[in-house]
Formats: structure tokens, sequence, C-alpha cells
């Protein structure tokens, strides 16, 4: 008899095999998605009291082929169903062996969907949650998340959008978006954008498991090895980033005996599977920096001019803000806070950081570490002021407080 856990994840391993065998009997990406996750809910009652069946896919391929016909049913589409055999014969097609969880996840990764939705329907579609859980993680009400799923659904239909792979000239393009995609759920799960909670262990798990059922489908896609590389690198120190009362501990002050030593020798491992292979993308590079920050026994051997060099690196395959900041913090490590400032003064007039705290965050640490402790205070509290993450609010403030 499988417990709870052994069923969720196995309902979550077949839910998009399950979407994408509906799919490609009966088309109708939105109802086949609908069907099957009422066929989950029914297992996750069922099967721990029952036993999984011995054809756990076939089990949620039946039952959600009938949610289909009993929907059909009750619609006014019954002409067109009488017209199809096929659609109203309850049993659902065989049961291949082919895995169709690419395709599935490509889908809900359209380039037609806002990222917002892609998210929503990734993980609801791919990572198998369920439609609170997803709005339990973004702290949305349940209703605005069911709006979201129905309306990315509807734009996925009025798109046109079939249920093939896309074709190799779009695939790379494509790729980015999924990888983007996990990325995002994996950040949110690793420090939450709000909330009392500082991460969601949760979401970094659905992240790190997705990232690694792509990487078994597109082996050869290095940018997918490096990405799973910097998830599990930047997860092995989730144990030490939050203190007893659940307050949120930096990087340098991080207890790294900690650290998850197995996870981090699992990540290095990758970056150098990855490195090797030729040229090199940004998550490559950024799992680069967390390894070698893995390496260093104490925050003081942190070997920051590698660090810098390989940010240089970064900032010419993927150039951004965010690379900018982060960059002035080894700016500073290599060359003094006053130069880490210089170059965090050119993202004061980027508008694509108003949105968030962390360039007040990161100028305040560079300022206390100039010395300048009054516009360190006032840069700490801007920051504590502009985040809906407790922990971090919290964090902000107590570093505002100890230089009053």
């Amino acid at each position: 008899m499988k417990t709870d856990r052994q069923v969720e994840a196995l309902l979550r391993e077949l839910a998009p095999q399950v979407i994408g065998l509906l799919v490609r009997k009966h088309g109708q990406f939105d109802a086949c998605e609908d069907a099957v996750q009422e066929a989950l809910l029914s297992a996750a009652q069922q099967w721990p009291e029952q036993g999984v069946p011995d054809s756990p896919k076939s089990w949620l391929a039946t039952v959600a082929s009938r949610r289909l016909v009993d929907e059909w049913r009750s619609e006014s589409a019954r002409r067109r169903r009488e017209e199809n055999d096929a659609l109203m014969d309850p049993a659902p097609a065989s049961v291949s062996d082919s895995d169709d969880t690419l395709t599935v996840l490509f889908l809900c990764c359209h380039p037609s969907l806002s990222a917002p939705s892609q998210l929503a329907l990734t993980l609801r579609a791919v990572g198998g949650l369920t439609t609170g859980e997803i709005a339990n993680a973004f702290l949305v009400p349940e209703s605005t998340l069911a709006q979201r799923i129905s309306r990315a659904k509807q734009t996925i239909k009025k798109a046109g959008a079939e249920f093939v792979l896309p074709p190799p000239a779009e695939l790379g393009e494509r790729l980015r978006v999924v990888l983007q995609v996990l990325y995002l759920i994996f950040n949110e799960g690793y420090t939450t954008s709000g909330g009392p909670d500082l991460h969601r262990a949760d979401l970094t798990a659905e992240a790190i498991r997705l990232a690694r059922l792509l990487r078994r489908l597109m082996p050869d896609e290095d940018e997918v090895t490096g990405l799973l590389a910097l998830m599990l690198l930047t997860d092995a120190r989730r144990a030490a980033r939050a203190g007893g009362d659940g307050s949120l501990v930096p990087l340098a002050e991080q207890d790294r005996t900690r650290w998850n030593a197995e996870t981090i020798a699992e990540g290095v491992s990758l970056v150098s599977e990855a490195l090797e292979a030729g040229p090199v993308g940004p998550y490559q590079v950024q799992a680069a920096i967390a390894a070698v920050h893995s390496e260093a026994a104490t925050a003081a051997d942190t070997d920051w001019p590698q660090i810098l060099a390989l940010y240089d690196v970064l900032e010419k395959v993927s150039p951004g803000p965010v690379v900018t900041l982060n960059r002035a913090v080894a700016v500073a490590e290599v060359n003094g806070p006053e130069a880490g400032l210089e170059l965090l003064a050119t993202l004061d007039d980027d508008s694509r950081m108003s949105q968030t705290h962390r360039l007040d965050s990161v100028r305040g640490h560079l300022l206390e570490l100039a010395g300048d402790t009054g516009a360190a205070r006032e840069a700490y509290l801007r920051a504590a002021g502009q985040t809906a993450s407790e922990p971090e609010q919290r964090y902000l403030t107590r570093r505002a407080e100890r230089l009053s």
C-alpha cells in the first residue's frame, strides 16, 4: 500500500501523460485538462485507501474519458458526438507508453499567454497541483486563479495551438520560455514574494522535479542541465537561510555546515557537464557562480574575483538590470563598496527596478560597507516598505534599527 505522499508523487508524474493521451484522441485541451483534474481528485481520494490500480495511467484515462463523455452528453454538442462513435465510448484509447509530458509543457508555456498564466497552467497541467494549491502558493484567491487558468486555456484555443512540439525553427525560443517559467516557479518557492513564509518548499521541490523531467526528455540541451544545476545549488542552502524564528539569514552569515553537501555535489557535477559542452547560456553561468559560492567553507573564503569574472560573462550573454544589481555586489567585494555603488547608480532610472525592493536593499548593504550608516539606514527602510515578504521586511527593518 502506497502512502499519501507516494500517491501524490505518482499522480503528479502521470497528470501530463494522461492529458496528452486524451488530447491526442479527443482534441480540446481545455476540456481534457478539466477532466483529468477530476480524475486526479478521485484517485487522490481512493488510492490511499483502496490501493493503486495495476495500471494507474489506464485508470486515470478511463475515469477522465468518462468525465468527458458525461460533460458532452449534458451539452448542446450531442449531434457532433453522435457523428463520432469513438467519443461515446467511455473506455479510453489504448494507453501507449509514449510520454506527452514535453508537449504538454510547451503548450502550457505558449507565447500567447502572459507569464502568470504560464505559471498557473504549468503547475496545474504538468505539476498536477490543484487550483487551490496554486492559489495558496501565489497568495491570490482561488476564484481568481481559476479564472486565470480558464482564460489561459481559452487563449490557447483561440490561438489555434496544435498538440505538437514546436518546429525546430521555434524550439529554441519556446524552450527559453519553458525554462523561464520553471525558474520563476523555483524563485517564488525559494523567496516568496509575499506573506509570512520565507520560502515554499513545495514549490521549489516541484520546480526541481519538473527540471529533472525536462532534462530527461531533452538530455542534449545544456541550458536545461544548467537550470537544474542552478536550482540544486541554490536549494542546497535552504536550511541555513532561516533563523529559528523564521527570519532571513543572508548568505554571508549562514552556517554552511547546514548546507546540503549531497545536493551541492550533484549540482557541481551538472555544472561541469554543462560547461564542457561548448557555448554557455545564462543558466549555466549562474550555476557556475552558485558553484563557486558552494565551494567556499566560509564567507571570507569566497573567490570574489572569479565570481566577478563570471558576472562579466553573464552580462554579455544575458544583460539586464538584475544581472547588473548582482554584479555590483561582486564589484564591491573586489574593488570596494564605492565602486559597487557607482555601478548601482546606473540602475536608478531603470523603470524595470521600480517594482522591486532589491535595488534599495543592495544599496543599503553597500552604503553600510562604505561607512555611510545614515544613508544605509534610509535605504534599508525604503526597501522594507517595498517588499510584501514579512521575513524580508523584518530583516531589513532590523538592519536599519541596528544602524540607528
